[in-house]
């Protein structure tokens, strides 16, 4: 079974049907909504301030999800793919985005709608991401507008697909 803990008083509040992996670690000021996954070894630590979480969000393997004490909760939007071993720390994440593998998404950042931050990209503090593009590098800059149909295709396709990945668990 999954750790979760209670943190200074505050419990995680979840969502229906929501997949926790055995050793993933949700902990603190944490609410998640519906239909959302933490995989293996994901860490969702919501200690040293607030973290919320919108509906059809999957926290992929190795990931982990942190605010910064009395300066930065996190928020993120609906149908939001958080890759493996990313690191998304007291930043604003809107609806139908996707994280990739090993990026770090650091404090302040704003992602807007309907965008990508490709894999290994290193988003900078206070950085303001525009709806429908793709950044990518270190740090991250934008490489080019997103077209609808990727926007189909990869990120509701991979929200898609960890709902149907964590029935099977």
């Amino acid at each position: 079974m999954a750790l979760i803990k209670s943190v200074k008083g505050r419990s995680p509040i979840f969502g229906k049907e929501v997949f926790l992996a055995e050793n993933a670690t949700v902990v603190g000021e944490v609410e998640m909504g519906d239909n959302c996954s933490v995989w293996f070894s994901a860490v969702v630590r919501g200690d040293v301030n607030s973290i919320k979480i919108g509906n059809k969000v999957n926290i992929q393997d190795g990931a982990v999800v942190h605010c910064t004490y009395k300066k930065a909760a996190t928020i993120i939007g609906d149908n939001v793919s958080i890759g493996h071993n990313a690191l998304v720390h007291g930043c604003t994440i809107y609806d139908n985005v996707l994280i990739g593998m090993g990026a770090i998404v650091m404090d302040g950042v704003v992602v807007e709608s309907n965008s990508i931050i490709a894999a290994g990209a290193v988003v900078l503090e206070g950085t303001h991401i525009k709806s429908g593009t793709i950044y990518a590098g270190v740090p991250a800059k934008k490489i080019k507008d997103l077209k609808q149909e990727q926007t189909a295709s990869l990120i509701n396709g991979i929200s898609e697909n960890y709902i149907v990945y964590s029935s099977w668990f």
